[in-house]
This record gives C-alpha cells, structure tokens and sequence, in this order.
C-alpha cells in the first residue's frame, strides 16, 4: 500500500515596515514639488495672461482712436470756406476706457526737422502711447489742444 503525504509548504514574506513610509514621503515630495511650481506659476500669470494682452489691445486701440480722431479733424479741414469768417464747431464721442484704463490725448507739434507736422499723441497712466500724424493739416492752418475720454469732444475752427 502506498501512502501519500501531502506537505503543505508556506513561505512568508518577511513584513516590510519601511513601505508605508515610502509612500507617504513620496506623496510629499510630489505635493512639495507641486506646490514650488505653483509658486513659481502664480506671479508669471499675470504677466503672461492679463498684462501683456491687454498692453498689446491698449496700443492697437489708441491708435484706432488717434486715426478716428486725425480722420474728424480732417472732415472739417475739409469744409473750411477759405476766405470768409467762419466758426465751425463738431462734436465726436470717443471710447471712455480702454482696456479698463482712462487716457488723453495731446495735439503736439512735430519733431525738430518737421515742426508744422503736427501729430496726435495718445497716452495713458500706463506708459503706452500712440503717436499719429495729422496727415500735413499743420503746415496750412495748424491744429492744437487736448482732450480727455470722458464725456463729448470738440473740435472747433475760427478764423
């Protein structure tokens, strides 16, 4: 007769104390590396996202405006009855912000070499400015003055 044994063998790991611990060191050291990048991210946000957008759409519109403003006065340099007295008054409505940012804008002479040039200068309190010309209006009856957004504009011939 033959007889079986049947062994039952069993091998057990040895308890690895150390494995929870690694986990939550290395948890920790991803959430650190996390949080160092989120730090580092937040400042560069605002540069990237909201202030250099909004500086580029500032440029565009002061110029959109300085060209709407030089094509008015150019519409009633146009309508001038040359030798007769005359006071022609128009008043326009420009954009009261742009970009959140109020603005004004100066009527200037041209530079040295080209002083009968005047030119249009838009500026702002945040350092950008346009500068438009006054396509030569200067060299035959010159244009000066200043305005702000708020409100209506005037322009004003007398002779």
């Amino acid at each position: 007769m033959l007889i079986q044994k049947a062994t039952i063998t069993s091998i057990t790991r040895p308890v690895d104390n150390e494995s929870g611990v690694s986990h939550l060191v290395e948890y920790m050291i991803i959430s650190g590396i996390i949080v160092l990048l989120l730090v580092i991210m937040v400042p560069m946000v605002n540069e990237a996202f909201i202030r250099g957008p909004t500086d580029y759409l500032t440029g565009h519109a002061y110029t959109d405006i300085g060209n709407g403003v030089s094509t008015r006065i150019v519409d009633l340099f146009a309508i001038i009855p040359y030798g007769n007295n005359a006071t022609i008054t128009t008043k326009f409505d420009l954009p009261d912000d742009v970009a959140g940012r109020d603005y004004w804008i100066d009527i200037e002479p041209g530079p040295p070499e080209k002083p009968l040039d005047d030119r249009i200068v838009i500026s702002g309190r945040s350092g950008i400015s346009s500068t438009i010309s006054l396509a030569g209006i200067g060299e035959t009856i010159g244009a000066e003055g200043n305005t702000t957004a708020a409100g209506l504009n005037t322009i004003e011939y007398r002779s």
